[in-house]
């Protein structure tokens, strides 16, 4: 115990708050075997060992947390609270304000219910890949079914905040604070807003002849270029890794160990480069949190809006700037062969910017981006409420996706099977993609008043100080601030959807000549 408090380098003097810190780091390191399971399924682990691997992470995550949920963990907890020195604290404080939150909510989960969530979440995973691989929904329509049961389960243990309801119980452990009502009513004026763009500005698409993107790229050749763009824009590899998985994503092991996966599309290699910026972004974050603080609140994220807007914040305010492009494309032109090299760096912002309706999620441009989230935002919500079937979901996301964006869905590959999240059980994960782009918009604003040669150093290809400022105003933190306080601390207001309409709506209008 003792030498477990002593790596924490957070000793207060006070004997209870330091044995919970231990205690909690425990819980983190054991609960890190979990995270390295996970990762090793999604990239190496062979296909025959996914049953044995749901029992592995089943029992690991059983564990973790009935550590978590111990007793004594909870007498400390008020030991503490009652604690006037801690209590005055700020950073004590907030640790303890967000480990009694944890703490609550953790303890109202049966251990047979986190380990059935676990075990299906793995076995989720494996039946997914396969559905999706054949686009066959009635092949995974079963474990959609039952991780909707499991996860409205889990939302009665924590019980429906009041004056809300279940799925907000579910939000909460994705973005805390945060409700189905509260997000709708952001929601609603961004999306009429979205929509007056793209009606206004879709016509012009069509002047926007050819890409960059559209030729033959070998997968050795993006893997060494994306690798040369992470270690450009910050990601410490001596600190994490990339490997390939199905659906993209960073996992962050533990200290000094945040890896991230991407994908690699032969004829279309800018996928490559913008995912690996979404990913290295999120691990960027963790690569910033204070690794002392390992195992407590202020050295994890902060939420995953948070998290997103980080992550979008590398993928798409730098990554498809034209600064970022002058200094990007040359050194892509020297290491493919082939048609780049007549490209111009107009033809290469327009090919990165243009408004182009995809089926897919994570190809879309940033002008529609939104309305994948709004959809299954949607759809989470009436399944929750009892208002739509699981099994009926292929049918709106068809109706939505014609409505939203005027093309038809060929296939269930490429509609509701596409995201992982469900087959993982995350259900209230997805609005968190939307708040992450409006939190990364208006942080944006504040990026540019405070470093105002900021495109200049992009085109140098320097990253250095904008990574510093994301350290220093949000990494570091960990979970002091609440998510809306941490926005109003960097930015002087509370999250608003005008930032990200108004960024849209310069960026498209200058791409497009208008």
């Amino acid at each position: 115990m003792s030498t477990a408090v002593a790596t924490t380098g957070s000793s207060t003097g006070s004997k209870p708050y330091d044995e919970l810190l231990g205690l909690l780091r425990e819980a983190a390191v054991l609960d890190s075997v979990r995270s390295l399971l996970g990762w090793d399924q999604e990239t190496e682990m062979p296909p025959k060992a996914a049953p044995f691997r749901a029992e592995q992470l089943s029992m690991v995550a059983t564990l973790a947390h009935k550590r978590f949920t111990d007793p004594r963990i909870g007498d400390l907890i008020g030991e503490c609270e009652s604690d006037s020195n801690l209590t005055s604290d700020d950073e004590a404080a907030a640790n303890l304000r967000e480990i009694r939150r944890s703490y609550d909510r953790a303890t109202k989960l049966p251990p047979e219910l986190v380990a059935e969530i676990t075990k299906l979440d793995s076995e989720g995973l494996h039946v997914w890949k396969e559905a999706r691989l054949q686009s066959d929904f009635e092949m995974f329509r079963p474990i959609l079914e039952k991780q909707f049961e499991i996860n409205r389960r889990k939302a009665e243990c924590y019980g429906a905040p009041q004056g809300g309801e279940l799925y907000d119980a579910l939000i909460e452990d994705f973005e805390p604070g945060m409700s189905a009502k509260a997000i709708d009513e952001i929601f609603t004026p961004l999306r009429a807003d979205l929509a007056a763009i793209i009606s206004e500005l879709r016509p012009k698409a069509k002047q926007i002849e050819g890409t960059p993107a559209a030729f033959g790229a070998s997968v050795d050749l993006q893997r060494k270029f994306v690798k040369f763009i992470a270690e450009s824009v910050g990601y410490d590899f001596k600190a994490g890794a990339i490997a390939v998985s199905t659906h993209p994503f960073s996992e962050t092991i533990g200290v000094h160990d945040s890896r991230i996966t991407t994908r690699y599309e032969e004829e279309n290699w800018p996928v490559a480069v913008a995912t690996t910026l979404h990913e290295a972004g999120h691990s960027m974050y963790e690569q910033g949190l204070r690794p002392e603080k390992f195992g407590q609140p202020l050295g994890q994220y902060l939420s995953l809006g948070i998290h997103e807007s980080q992550s979008r914040m590398w993928e798409n305010q730098v990554g498809r700037s034209r600064a970022f492009w002058s200094w990007a494309l040359p050194k892509a032109q020297a290491h493919f062969d082939g048609p780049i090299k007549s490209f111009s760096l107009d033809d290469m912002v327009k090919a990165v910017n243009s408004i182009r309706p995809s089926f897919i999620r994570v190809e879309s441009d940033e002008a529609t981006y939104n309305f994948h989230i709004m959809l299954r935002f949607d759809i989470e919500k009436m399944v929750m409420r009892e208002e739509l079937k699981p099994a009926d979901i292929p049918a709106l996301w068809k109706e939505r996706i014609k409505a939203d964006l005027g093309i038809d869905v060929p296939d269930d590959r490429h509609g509701c099977l596409q995201d992982i999240h469900w087959a993982m059980g995350s259900v209230g994960y997805f609005p968190t993609y939307t708040l992450g782009n409006l939190y990364c918009a208006q942080m944006w604003e504040t990026i540019n008043e405070q470093i105002p040669d900021l495109d200049e150093q992009t085109s140098r290809g320097e990253f250095t100080q904008l990574l510093s400022w994301l350290r220093t105003n949000v990494h570091t933190h960990g979970r002091r601030y609440t998510a809306p306080k941490l926005c109003e601390r960097i930015t002087g207001r509370p999250l608003s959807h005008k930032p990200l309409v108004a960024y849209l709506d310069a960026k498209l209008r200058e791409i497009y000549g208008l």
